[in-house]
């Protein structure tokens, strides 16, 4: 009889390693730790395994003590692992010595993200922008990629071996790749800068919907926006590329754009390579702030994504907070006060159309607050007026009587007493 093997390739099986430091106490390192599970899963990893180390000396060659470092070899060994996964941030050093002394692959929390990115990107610009991360994040690296080759010297006295020779070959292309790519990214960074320009003289407003990752955010634009066409998955950075869509509210039409995701310790060269797409929630008119209410680090989760937002200089002083996935709660009024400390936050639910109504309203009322609604009649000799009105007011209908141009309009405080002649 036949015999039949599994032909099928297994998941790669991951120890976890979380490091409590006197930056980081024990109950935060616990929780990265479940979000590094939680990482590793994304990209279809085993997590067969993990340790919560504490740290008082940190070493430059593994960062952790000699005893400490045999301990997790060893554990890791135990349960079948292939690979060994940091939360904490590893020296090219200390990634290197891992891996000798362990035979397994060795890498960190940042290196896991740029991974799940790449997995997650779909158009050229997310490409380009994963690629620039990846890039910055190996070049200081390569120094210890050829660890056999650095040690060849051969030829004369004082010429290079051939392992330093192709290392300062590689590194000399990939910063010319990077080089490129930034090129390419400012193109990118251009066009949006002209869209930008154009959606201003339509006078759309903005708002750009923020959060930690998987809080909902695409859900909330789909319901909305009542397109359901916008990619909405119950898994990590689903979305990269910004994906706008025009929502009707009762005093015109808003151009609403999902943003990726934010997480825990992002690494400054993803946040740096997708600068291009979070400019998008820099420049908005208005922030929808979303954090997923059913989340028991809901609160760990709103800081971090204000945290991101200051770094690319977001103002957050206009902002909707809006908790969503409150279906999954059995139990809301710990919510509530929470949202009562914001100022009055939202409860909604993408999934079953919950505070969609008032989250359109409340939408709507931030954006029109401080202007007035006025119908205005511009004879031709003053039509000056009327690309002014364009460019920083809110048009909503634009008629002639014969005589002049009639617009309907909403005007921005600073501008009521120009054009308060001209109301019909």
């Amino acid at each position: 009889m036949t015999e039949l093997h599994e032909t099928a390739a297994r998941p790669e099986r991951a120890f976890l390693v979380g490091v409590r430091d006197g930056e980081i106490r024990a109950p935060e390192a616990e929780s990265l730790l479940r979000e590094l599970a939680g990482l590793a899963s994304t990209l279809g990893i085993e997590v067969v395994g993990n340790a919560l180390v504490g740290l008082r000396i940190r070493t430059a060659a593994t960062m952790l003590g000699s005893g400490k470092v045999e301990e997790i070899i060893a554990a890791a060994k135990s349960e079948g692992a292939d690979s060994i996964i940091f939360d904490k941030t590893l020296s090219p050093v200390q990634q290197r010595n891992w891996e000798t002394m362990s035979g397994l692959s060795v890498y960190d929390r940042a290196e896991l993200i740029i991974d799940i990115f790449a997995s997650r990107a779909r158009s050229r610009e997310a490409s380009l922008q994963v690629e620039l991360a990846r890039l910055r994040y190996s070049l200081p690296r390569l120094a210890h990629s050829y660890g056999d080759l650095h040690r060849q010297r051969g030829g004369r006295y004082g010429t290079k071996g051939s392992g330093e020779q192709k290392i300062e070959l590689d590194r000399r292309q990939i910063s010319k790749r990077i080089a490129d790519i930034e090129d390419e990214l400012d193109v990118v960074r251009k066009s949006r800068a002209t869209q930008r320009k154009r959606r201003e003289r339509l006078s759309l407003k903005r708002a750009a919907i923020v959060g930690y990752t998987n809080a909902g955010k695409s859900s909330i634009l789909n319901a909305i926006a009542s397109t359901g066409d916008v990619l909405a998955e119950d898994k990590l950075f689903a979305t990269l590329d910004p994906t706008t869509r025009r929502l009707d509210t009762g005093s015109g039409s808003v151009l609403v754009t999902d943003t990726v995701g934010f997480v825990r310790n992002l690494p400054h060269g993803l946040v740096e390579a997708f600068k291009a797409t979070l400019e998008e929630a820099a420049d908005a008119d208005l922030l929808v702030h979303v954090v997923d209410a059913a989340d028991p680090e809901a609160n760990i989760q709103y800081e971090t994504t204000l945290s991101v937002l200051a770094e690319i200089g977001a103002d957050t002083s206009r902002s909707l907070l809006v908790y969503n996935k409150v279906d999954k709660l059995a139990d809301r009024g710990a919510l509530e006060s929470v949202g009562a400390g914001h100022g009055g936050a939202l409860f909604v639910s993408a999934a079953t159309g919950e505070g969609m109504p008032d989250l359109i309203a409340a939408i709507e009322a931030a954006l029109t607050s401080g202007e007035a609604e006025m119908t205005l009649r511009v004879l031709s000799s003053d039509y000056a007026i009327v690309p002014l009105l364009y460019r920083e007011a809110s048009v909503i209908s634009e008629d002639h009587d014969g005589e002049a141009t009639v617009l309907r309009c909403r005007v921005p405080e600073r501008l009521i007493s120009r054009v308060e002649r001209f109301r019909a």
